[in-house]
């Protein structure tokens, strides 16, 4: 028998399961994240071997979702000095990388960047030739104020990355075997968003080799030979190698777990996924089994990216949340978090939450609540209320059509909410709902995926969109996926009518389960 253990590291908690080969969860355990995080993935990993009494020798597979990265752009910690290269002189040097950013941010990686003759024009035409002469006394300047990562962005990489390849040659031979970031291969067409993936990703590199090792330690120090996973913000795992390169894919892979759990525990591909946590509510769609992802671009830590992230609504409403009768009824966000089990009235303490209501109303059997007969029913009704009117708002918000959908509730806060929702055609809470995301990290698959420009002038489409899945099944493939089961789960074709050529953008995900080895 081999098992699995899935691993969420969340804002309060952190959640652990352990999943056999049929996919069932044999053990689930619940607990504080810590303000290292580190030391909670080890107390859950410590608590869910213990309440399953797995053998640690048939545990073949670990997978871990982490907010190691998303805390250090957030918090400015730990970011690696990042060496910038744009390859684009003379047609961008009207707006500089780094621009937008804010300043402690650029402070904290540096802000050493140098704009080099280069780049392609949309079609893979050169725009003007590579000047490895700049780009030697870049490398030499960078080498000399001791980067510690590398980000080329070069105009038009999708479509032609010559010389980004060419420059990280380059660099390799100046700089040694430095963590180079290639933006062609993290972000989509534009640029500035591009060059700003490239860099928060070379920036958080040294952050998820700490991450990645310390729970490697971990594993080891439970006497567990495991091969190891990161979850993606797609819903999907890389391997910890693929991991190293792009540790940007693992921002905002908790909600992401959360979709991809719930759709396995449901048994719904298609509906709107509500995750109540201990300080907030995340609202996502599921299409076809993975999350919806965002059209628009995304701002990380204060810097604006064009990367895939996962749809979602995030409200102030969670288990610890505050309720409060002024001028009506409040509920958040203001929360205790991780303080529930000591500041909740249900506890013994002398904050009303909204555990508190929950708990009054009888939809959850927690702590004494006895200690909760003072309550005035008309007002625990009315904080109810508005917590679910808060919900179903949000819930309003991610439709597209006004028709009624399902909706599945996961996350331990999801106690809060009655059975029945406006705007849902039907209200899931699956077994094992509160440790969905853990779940979702244990049973994902493995993707890949590519966003690139291509020409029909000499092909046709159907040859374009060959390669295009080609590359997405490959780049899966690489990421450890079983290539027998790897197939395309999305495409989208774009034309770009606007640009000469016969131009269409094309967008591939490709999928599949873990090569069992």
């Amino acid at each position: 028998m081999s098992y699995r253990v899935g691993i969420d590291v969340g804002g309060t908690n952190t959640d652990a399961v352990i999943v056999d080969k049929d996919n069932r969860a044999i053990a689930k355990i619940k607990v504080a994240t810590t303000e290292d995080v580190t030391t909670g993935i080890l107390n859950a990993l410590e608590g869910v071997l213990k309440e399953s009494a797995v053998d640690t020798s048939e545990i073949k597979y670990a997978m871990l979702g982490t907010t190691h990265c998303t805390n250090a752009i957030v918090e400015r910690k730990n970011l690696a000095k990042v060496g910038i290269i744009r390859i684009g002189k003379p047609a961008t040097l009207s707006i500089k990388p780094l621009i937008s950013w804010p300043e402690d941010l650029v402070n904290a990686i540096g802000g050493y960047m140098h704009i080099i003759s280069g780049g392609h024009e949309y079609d893979g035409r050169e725009l003007s030739q590579l000047n490895e002469d700049e780009v030697r006394r870049a490398l030499q300047d960078f080498k000399e104020k001791g980067v510690e990562t590398l980000a080329i962005s070069a105009v038009f990489s999708p479509v032609n990355n010559e010389h980004e390849m060419r420059v990280a040659e380059i660099a390799r031979e100046i700089l040694g075997d430095i963590p180079i970031t290639l933006s062609h291969e993290i972000g989509s067409i534009g640029l500035l968003e591009r060059e700003n993936a490239a860099v928060i990703n070379a920036a958080v590199v040294k952050v998820a080799k700490t991450a990645i090792k310390s729970f490697e330690n971990a594993l080891e120090e439970k006497g567990i030979d495991a091969r190891l996973y990161i979850t993606q913000n797609d819903g999907t795992l890389m391997s910890a190698e693929y991991a190293l390169r792009y540790p940007v894919l693992t921002i905002a892979s908790g909600p992401a777990n959360s979709l991809r759990g719930a759709a396995f525990l449901s048994g719904l591909r298609d509906g709107i996924v509500v995750d109540v946590g201990g300080t907030t509510t995340d609202i996502g769609v599921l299409v076809n089994g993975f999350p919806r992802e965002s059209s628009v671009a995304v701002e990380i830590g204060g810097v604006r990216t064009n990367f895939r992230m996962p749809d979602l609504i995030s409200i102030g409403l969670g288990g610890g949340s505050l309720v409060r009768f002024e001028n009506g009824v409040k509920v958040g966000p203001e929360s205790v978090g991780y303080r529930l089990e000591k500041e909740a009235l249900v506890f013994g303490g002398d904050k009303l939450t909204a555990t508190d209501i929950a708990v009054y109303l009888k939809r959850a059997e927690l702590g004494d609540p006895s200690k909760l007969k003072d309550l005035d029913v008309e007002l625990v009704e009315k904080a109810a209320e508005k917590m679910k009117t808060m919900v179903e708002e949000a819930i309003d918000r991610m439709k597209t059509s006004p028709d009624p959908v399902p909706v599945i509730l996961v996350g331990g806060g999801s106690i809060l909410l009655p059975n029945s929702l406006k705007g849902a055609s039907k209200v899931v809470k699956p077994e094992n709902f509160e440790v969905a995301n853990a779940i979702g990290a244990a049973i994902a698959q493995v993707s890949g995926e590519i966003d690139k420009v291509f020409s029909l002038e000499e092909r046709g489409r159907e040859e374009v969109l060959k390669e295009a899945k080609e590359i997405a099944m490959k780049e899966a493939i690489k990421a450890g996926a079983d290539p027998n089961t790897v197939e395309i789960v999305d495409v989208d074709e774009i034309p770009l009518a606007y640009l000469p050529g016969n131009a269409i953008r094309i967008r591939a995900k490709a999928a599949g389960y873990l090569k069992i080895l």
